[in-house]
């Protein structure tokens, strides 16, 4: 079986939970399989790139993913079947899919119907990723959702779809690479001292950064707040995250940003350090970065949205608060379930080592590439018929 996958992140251009899911299912499917990467971008190891020509830099954002779609499309050919990650690659799925007659999956991370706030980022330019998302997936052989809340989304968005088609394969977690680790010296060149509880994530609306911010002025002070976050989707999100960080910094000398990625090897120190992990976000198919914390011994605390409660066992592995849509309500009894959890450190404790158990019994890659590959086998052998 040779497969071409297909996704706009591949290293080192890795800023989300789409990339981590398309690179870590590489690595795990390579073991079994044959797999040609295809990614957006300049040349990579391990994988084919396609670089946007300099007469389309210009273009929306949207209008560039096409273009770029549709060189990988013509460079597919040879493959028994193509998959592919988020809207900006599932085109190039669909118009190689046609051209070469080959079958067609795509991951469902998110879905654009779901995502109104990213108009700010597109513009115009969201009606077309829209469009194009809807049009790979009404035409795909097979859907894979990476939470049963995802499957439900994406039936709920494109009802015309056969169900039979939507399977469900969870995110996983390298438990490996993610594991408690402690090495001060992380903490120390950024800063960072005392207890604190952390945030990981884009600077996107989806994640609620701007709620935990207004949350965190009524969480006991003696906690610090380390925020990795960076990659925001347009200035406007940008400016306003900004400004409520410095206003909290204005008043907590234990706030601490760090405005870029850091590798694997940083993010696990600072998980194992951290009292508390936190996920706000009020849109998550799944969310790859509450399985990392689990994995380094973390407690959670996040939002019951989406897949986060098929990923974090509320009592076991942590709490989970609801959302709704009215954000001052939200923010209130997120700060509120922050300070119940920060002050009992025993519970945070077994929370945690409840949580790595989890992450390696439940969401290992070996077990998600083989149910994957069947997905495969099934479509292929559906072709053939």
């Amino acid at each position: 079986m040779k497969i071409g996958l297909i996704t706009k992140e591949w290293p080192p251009h890795i800023y989300g939970g789409a990339g981590v899911h398309a690179l870590q299912l590489t690595q795990a499917l390579r073991s079994s399989i044959e797999v040609n990467v295809h990614s957006f971008g300049e040349s990579r190891e391990d994988a084919t790139s396609h670089t946007l020509p300099k007469v389309f830099a210009s273009l929306n954002p949207a209008l560039a993913a096409l273009a770029t779609d549709i060189e990988i499309a013509q460079a597919v050919e040879g493959v028994d079947l193509l998959h592919s990650h988020t809207w900006y690659a599932n085109m190039a799925g669909h118009l190689g899919g046609l051209l070469h007659g080959i079958p067609h999956v795509i991951t469902a991370h998110s879905l654009e119907p779901d995502r109104p706030w990213k108009a700010e980022q597109l513009g115009g330019g969201y009606q077309i990723s829209s469009w194009a998302e809807k049009t790979a997936y009404e035409a795909a052989d097979a859907i894979i959702a990476v939470s049963n809340g995802m499957r439900a989304d994406v039936l709920k968005a494109y009802p015309q779809l056969n169900p039979a088609k939507v399977h469900v394969i969870l995110n996983g977690v390298d438990t490996e690479d993610f594991s408690p680790t402690v090495d001060p010296r992380v903490q120390a060149a950024h800063g960072i001292h005392g207890k604190y509880a952390i945030f990981i994530g884009r600077i996107t609306r989806q994640k609620g950064l701007a709620h935990l911010l207004r949350a965190w002025s009524s969480v006991n002070p003696e906690i610090g707040l380390v925020l990795v976050a960076g990659n925001p989707d347009e200035p406007g999100i940008g400016a306003e995250i900004k400004g409520l960080i410095e206003d909290l910094q204005s008043k907590r000398s234990n706030i601490w940003w760090i405005d870029e990625r850091l590798d694997s090897s940083q993010m696990r120190v600072l998980l194992t350090g951290a009292e508390l992990f936190l996920c706000p976000s009020i849109y998550e198919p799944l969310g790859i970065v509450n399985l990392e914390a689990m994995a380094c011994e973390t407690a959670v605390l996040a939002s019951r949205v989406g897949g986060i409660p098929e990923v974090v066992e509320a009592g076991k592995t942590g709490e989970l608060v609801d959302y709704n849509g009215d954000g001052a309500t939200f923010e209130s009894e997120f700060a509120a379930a922050a300070n119940k959890l920060l002050s009992e450190p025993e519970l945070l404790m077994s929370y945690g080592k409840a949580g790595r158990i989890r992450a390696i019994e439940h969401f290992s890659w070996a077990t998600i590439a083989h149910q994957t590959i069947d997905v495969y086998a099934t479509v292929i052998a559906n072709r053939k018929k």
